[in-house]
């Protein structure tokens, strides 16, 4: 008998279990809940039963069984159920199962923390995941792998490379699988250096063989711009995949390496790899930015027929190579056949009509989005700003919700690009003071609103902020540096940057160049040419344009000729306009005029109004009249509505003592509507930058500034200072003339300078204009009598005027 109830009961125990497992499966809700309270009743179940429901993705029911059940729980059904958990990113069922662990006083191994952690970083809940990693006993590797690549994912860079250093302090050796995590971070991060250790760490560890490592080393150097690095790790690849193509491809289009790009991009496809989509997304933007509309129909091509012309992120690319190329009609054709559009299309089409100048469409359809990101915001702003329309770009970045770090600088640099440098100066600040912390592509757009006001002090702060935010490697971030000191006139400083660079660009050579040419030092500029040169480093069009410049502004007639002789056989760049009027420069200033009119008259292309401003320069110089007036003609022809050519003529007459002249030359702007831009100097005090026009009064130490230069004028003259008369254009009494000489806009400036700064301190002035003979001279004198050293920047160049000379040799 008591053998027969035993079969009994394990026969109710099988006709309910089977009962149970039938309705989970068909998912009756109730007869499940009722068999449930029986079976639970009997009490004759197992763990086992639970794993068995678990697996069959009856999740919840198999957790109701667990939690109204007092059977002690083993490991490995908890780990059924975690992975579950994870498999149907069930954050609050695998909630309730941690809790039970808590609960029940189970200790869980480290592979059950472990499976914990994993559930709910899968399950996207890094906080939770958080307090896992911080209450386990013990964390091996996969622990700090896992919450380390958390991290990474979700954006939490910083926080992952503490994690990293935390976890190697604490010995645990980093494997192949936190490798790839931790560089992610590096590479969101473009932390160089730290990329750089763990290479060196990699390597040290044998991991260098590994494709996901090599494709994680690929993406941090293509992020921090180091190509050579990137494409050295990619060459050594024993296995490349298309990650590893791709990675590299997008590393050169991000960094305007687009024929590189196409050319590895011809190069994968010839050893049989076939582009996944984010090959053909990687590929796409660097045709746009080369141009190359037909390459780009050719990639359309291959996007058909692989099959991908329906995904929304390479249909977006391919509206934008359209758009971006002139070719809006099948831009909005594309764009209105979208079966899907997310805001990386909208953006697109409203960047292309921006870009070609019709800002009411883009206006309309930015109107019409469902959806505005920021990144549509931003290239509204970027739209009107680079259309002149610079007070709308203000007002819509006004609007924004929730302006980021690129819309920031976007606006930044639209009033850069617009000549407004100190409302960029001052939003830079606006930005500071809003907790937004500037990335790099701020910094490159700050540093030539300084080099514009010559604002040293505000470069030097800004410098500083660069070094403490880790940009200091970046190389486009130290060659705007480089500019900005020679720009302000310190030349030391750009040079000392320049050799501390780990390694050179072409830009950052010809950016030092460039510091030379303009401040005068030709023979340095030549020099470092030929450096250039041996180091490998083939010079562009650019290059060669500053090298010419310095030929000009040092008079080394000679070594300019023999460089543009041979730019077509030894550098195999054809000359263009700026590299003529370089040279018509080079022959007019050191006196050569007739050369240099026979050297316009046999370029092989039109000379535009540049060459011939060069030619009346040379002639107002030199004092050619009859030359004068020939140059003038052809830039009243070429430019009628510039007062340039007008003032250099009547400059020319007034030497002369033409007055006549004179007067029909200004009835002739007056007939035109020709309006003279007034004289404007600037120079930074205590990281304020103060502007004065000729003759102004409006300042608040008006008169400090005019009874400075009441005294300066009588010592100058002690010393032997002679007005020069003939830069004044009106025929009036002496006396009247020496008036209007002595109140010139960089006089007011570098007298402001004088009372408003400490006893030896340099003195810095831009002007907008050429700087006269006759301030040119005074400023020499000055510099004598007060003991400092005056840089007075013009539009044609820098002068170093110290102990009553200047750095010109007055050849300028």
């Amino acid at each position: 008998m008591g053998m027969v109830t035993k079969l009994s009961n394990i026969h109710d125990k099988i006709t309910l279990f089977v009962g149970l497992t039938l309705s989970l499966h068909c998912r009756r809700t109730t007869t499940s809940i009722a068999l449930q309270s029986k079976f639970q009743a009997t009490n004759n179940y197992s763990t086992k039963d639970i794993r068995t429901i678990c697996k069959q993705g009856q999740l919840k029911e198999a957790l109701d069984i667990l939690l109204n059940t007092e059977l002690r729980i083993d490991s490995s059904t908890y780990l059924c159920l975690l992975q579950e958990c994870v498999k149907k990113k069930a954050l609050s069922e695998g909630k309730l199962l941690h809790t039970h662990i808590t609960r029940s006083g189970f200790v869980p191994n480290a592979y059950l923390w472990n499976s914990l952690l994993s559930m709910y970083v899968k399950c996207d809940s890094l906080m939770d995941a958080s307090k896992v990693f911080e209450e386990m006993p013990q964390r091996d590797v996969f622990s700090w792998t896992v919450i380390i690549a958390a991290c990474a994912r979700h954006g939490f860079s910083r926080e992952a490379l503490e994690l990293f250093y935390q976890m190697q302090q604490e010995g645990v050796h980093p494997d192949q699988f936190t490798i790839p995590s931790i560089l992610t971070a590096c590479a969101q991060l473009a932390y160089l250096q730290q990329g750089m250790e763990i290479h060196e760490e990699i390597i040290r560890s044998g991991f260098q063989s590994d494709i996901v490592v090599g494709n994680a080393l690929l993406d941090v150097y293509g992020k921090c711009r180091r190509l050579e690095d990137a494409r050295n790790v990619f060459d050594k690849m024993p296995k490349r995949n298309v990650v590893s193509w791709t990675a590299m491809i997008s590393g050169y289009a991000q960094n305007g390496y687009n024929e590189k790009a196409l050319e590895l991009f011809r190069e994968m496809q010839s050893v049989g790899l076939k582009p996944n989509v984010n090959t053909f997304t990687s590929i796409l933007p660097a045709c746009t930015n080369l141009g190359a509309l037909d390459q780009g129909k050719e990639i359309h091509e291959e996007v058909i027929r692989s099959g991908f012309q329906s995904n929304v992120f390479v249909e977006s690319a391919l509206v934008d190579i359209y758009a971006k190329c002139g070719v809006l009609m099948d831009a909005r054709r594309l764009f209105e056949k979208m079966h899907q559009r997310n805001a990386v299309s909208w953006t697109a089409i409203i960047a292309g009509y921006m870009q070609n100048g019709d800002a009411d469409e883009a206006l309309k359809l930015f109107e019409q989005m469902p959806k505005r990101d920021v990144v549509s915001w931003t290239v509204m702003i970027a739209g009107y700003a680079h259309n002149r329309h610079v007070d709308k770009a203000m007002e819509l970045f006004r609007e924004m919700p929730e302006p980021d770090v690129d819309s920031w600088t976007a606006m930044i640099a639209g009033y850069a690009l617009n000549g407004r440098n100190l409302e960029a100066l001052k939003l830079f600040h606006e930005m500071k003071l809003s907790g937004m912390r500037p990335h790099s592509k701020t910094f490159v757009s700050i540093l030539p609103v300084c080099a514009n006001l010559a604002a040293l002090e505000q470069g030097i702060e800004i410098h500083d902020e660069i070094i403490r935010s880790g940009f200091q490697s970046d190389v486009f971030v130290t060659n705007a540096l480089i500019d900005m000191y020679a720009k302000c006139g310190s030349i030391e400083k750009a040079r000392k940057l320049f050799n501390k660079m780990h390694r050179h660009t072409a830009v950052s050579w010809t950016v030092m160049i460039a510091a030379y040419a303009m401040n005068g030092c030709g023979k340095d500029a030549l020099t470092l040419f030929e450096q250039m040169q041996d180091s490998g480093m083939k010079p562009d069009d650019v290059t060669l344009v500053c090298v010419l410049s310095a030929c000009c502004h040092a008079g080394l007639v000679d070594e300019g000729r023999k460089i543009f002789d041979c730019m077509k056989q030894c550098y195999l760049i054809t000359p263009s306009m700026e590299h003529y009027g370089c040279m018509v420069d080079l022959f007019g200033r050191a006196g050569y005029l007739d050369e240099a009119l026979d050297f316009i008259n046999k370029m092989p292309i039109k000379p535009d109004a540049t060459v011939w401003g060069c030619l009346l320069g040379a002639c107002r110089v030199h004092n050619n009249i009859e030359l004068g007036k020939q140059a003038a003609g052809h830039l009243f022809y070429l430019t009628p509505t510039s007062a340039a050519p007008y003032v250099l003529l009547s400059n020319i007459y007034a030497a002369a003592g033409m007055w006549d002249e004179i007067e029909k030359v200004r009835k002739m702007m007056r007939d035109r509507d020709v309006k003279k831009m007034p004289g404007c100097s600037w120079i930074e005090v205590n990281k304020q930058v103060h502007a004065f026009l000729v003759g102004d009064k409006s300042h608040p130490q008006t008169e400090k500034i005019y009874a400075e230069l009441e005294r300066l004028s009588q010592e100058m003259k002690a010393a032997g200072y002679v007005p020069d008369m003939k830069f004044v254009l009106n025929d009036v009494e002496i006396e009247q003339k020496e008036k209007m000489l002595r109140f010139h806009s960089e006089k007011l400036a570098i007298a402001f300078g004088l009372i408003n700064t400490p006893p030896g301190t340099t003195i810095r002035v831009i002007k907008n204009l050429r700087v006269c003979g006759d301030c040119h001279s005074a400023t020499k004198f000055i510099s004598m009598i007060v003991g400092r050293e005056i840089i007075l920047r013009d539009t044609k160049r820098y002068h170093h005027f110290k102990d009553g000379h200047c750095s010109c040799c007055d050849y300028w």
